[in-house]
């Protein structure tokens, strides 16, 4: 999962704490995916460093909140869109894109959905045509072809059923969000844990 993209994301609703952050993750990914706290602290850190995140003041009871930059901005427009993070599996990333974007009031799914369904296609289609590329190099010299030809066979036909997989459950997504809404507005119930700001030393410590 990108989990910087994730958490920016989620602060497309407005400034947050990191706690609260933490657990849309999981909530908004239908609890597929749940990241260590400290990851996602450590993750809004760097983010604030880089840029996309500044202080965007505190909660009554001292909990910093955090609030996208302009950077940050064009950063989960580039994710929502399909810029998928280095070395991320595709298909993971494309579960999370649409299981968040579609928890989202202010974010249109259809794009999302429409954008998702042409990469899986391009995916499928060059799928398709490695594996025949490989039976047709192989068949004609040697019915029996050597065991590295049938594995690349084999790795070709995975990638293509992982993207028909990825296109029947769009089509889910989308059936779904067509029979009842999938969105929600974050909760006003406060988690049970947060990082609050340090208090200063009482005089009898």
């Amino acid at each position: 999962m990108a989990v910087r993209e994730a958490l920016l994301t989620l602060l497309g609703m407005g400034p947050a704490y990191g706690f609260a952050l933490h657990g849309g993750l999981a909530e908004r990914t239908g609890g597929r995916r749940a990241v260590n706290v400290g990851q996602s602290y450590a993750t809004l850190e760097r983010a604030t460093k880089a840029g996309l995140i500044a202080p965007a003041g505190a909660t009554e009871d001292g909990l910093p909140l955090h609030g996208l930059t302009d950077n940050g901005e064009t950063v989960v427009a580039g994710w929502l869109s399909g810029a998928d993070a280095p070395g991320a599996d595709p298909w993971d990333e494309s579960l999370d894109r649409v299981l968040i974007a579609a928890s989202l009031p202010a974010v249109p799914l259809s794009p999302v959905l429409a954008a998702e369904r042409e990469r899986w296609l391009a995916r499928l289609t060059a799928a398709n045509e490695l594996a025949a590329s490989e039976s047709a190099a192989a068949e004609p010299a040697e019915p029996d072809a050597s065991p590295g030809a049938r594995l690349r066979r084999l790795a070709a036909a995975a990638d293509a059923a992982r993207a028909r997989a990825a296109l029947t459950w769009l089509d889910e997504v989308e059936a779904a969000q067509a029979s009842a809404e999938l969105a929600f507005a974050p909760s006003d119930v406060r988690p049970k844990r947060g990082r609050r700001r340090s208090a200063q030393p009482s005089a009898s410590a």
